[in-house]
């Protein structure tokens, strides 16, 4: 990758980062299952009206929306409304990744290696250190919550994968704007049950505050940086070079999630938190990464082809039929 695109691909995980503390301010406005429904519906209005239908089967449109966009950010924002910090939700949610790689095995058959297996693992293991620090703290409940959260960005994977293979030719950036016309409708529906009308009004009330300021701003961020323009460069990103060199760099969301809290927020996370934190961050790029010796055999650049090679190739090669 040029510098110019790794600076990119850092630059879009200091804006996701910064989100959490971005979901945090609007979580002191409005109830959590509004959140949600605010954040998609800013966008999907203007996705219906001018994006063009990204052309892949309805059911893996729903997968993706529904794991995506409504399980996913349902259970991290009620998750942080309940209590868990913003610096360690954005830890924490990187469970997504050893959960899409259980389920991919489970339910599509794709082959586990010995690599990521001991990744998992590893994950688990520091996601279950954070948990018992989280239990002691606050409560078991939200850090489950967010748990759930990475659980449902994992179907969400799943259905993103399963929409792509349907349709090579669909762009990204297309079904990902077309994936935030799901969450609307049903998430207002559970606001109008759980959070109820009254909470509902109270949450538009007192917008003048400055408290309602903050929370327009950090709607503002998510919908804008956050979304649009992060998921738009880690898109363009992805189209250009092969996933395995641009992935990892989405460990540094929670190293920043978890900067910017404490900066920003006050939240300094126990010696034990952050323990657990580098075992999950560890264990996820571990698992996210090919062996050393394998990486560097993709990544070398052919050998120059000599015309005594070329001439046995095309001895070798059979002859081929215009198509």
């Amino acid at each position: 990758m040029p510098t110019r695109h790794r600076l990119l691909a850092v630059a879009v995980a200091v804006l996701w980062g910064v989100n959490f503390v971005a979901i945090d301010a609007s979580l002191a406005q409005f109830p959590p299952m509004l959140l949600v429904a605010l954040r998609f519906t800013v966008i999907a209005v203007p996705t219906v009206l001018l994006v063009p239908w990204p052309r892949v089967p309805v059911r893996w449109w729903l997968l993706y929306g529904a794991g995506f966009g409504v399980l996913q950010f349902l259970f991290l924002y009620a998750g942080m409304a309940a209590g868990m910090p913003a610096g360690l939700a954005s830890l924490v949610l990187q469970c997504s990744a050893p959960f899409t790689v259980v389920l991919g095995a489970a339910l599509l058959r794709e082959r586990l290696r010995g690599r990521q297996v001991v990744g998992v693992a590893i994950a688990v293991v520091g996601l279950a250190v954070v948990g018992r620090e989280r239990w002691d703290a606050a409560g078991l409940g939200p850090f489950l919550l967010v748990v759930a959260g990475g659980l449902g960005w994992a179907f969400g994977n799943l259905g993103n994968r399963l929409a792509v293979a349907s349709n090579p030719e669909v762009k990204p950036l297309h079904l990902v704007l077309w994936m935030s016309v799901v969450p609307p409708l049903p998430m207002l529906a559970v606001s109008l049950l759980v959070e109820g009308p009254s909470e509902i009004a109270n949450g538009f009330s007192t917008l003048g505050t400055r408290t309602g300021a903050l929370a327009i701003a950090g709607l503002a961020y998510t919908v804008l940086l956050g979304t649009l323009l992060g998921s738009g460069l880690w898109t363009a990103l992805m189209a250009r070079h092969p996933a395995g060199r641009v992935a990892p760099y989405s460990m540094l969301v929670p190293v920043v999630g978890i900067t910017a809290a404490w900066l920003l927020l006050g939240e300094m996370p126990t010696p034990v938190e952050l323990a657990g934190s580098a075992l999950v961050v560890g264990g996820v790029l571990w698992a996210s990464t090919r062996g050393g010796r394998l990486a560097r055999s993709r990544l070398s650049a052919p050998r120059p082809r000599t015309a005594a090679t070329r001439t046995r190739a095309s001895r070798a090669a059979p002859p081929t039929t215009p198509r």
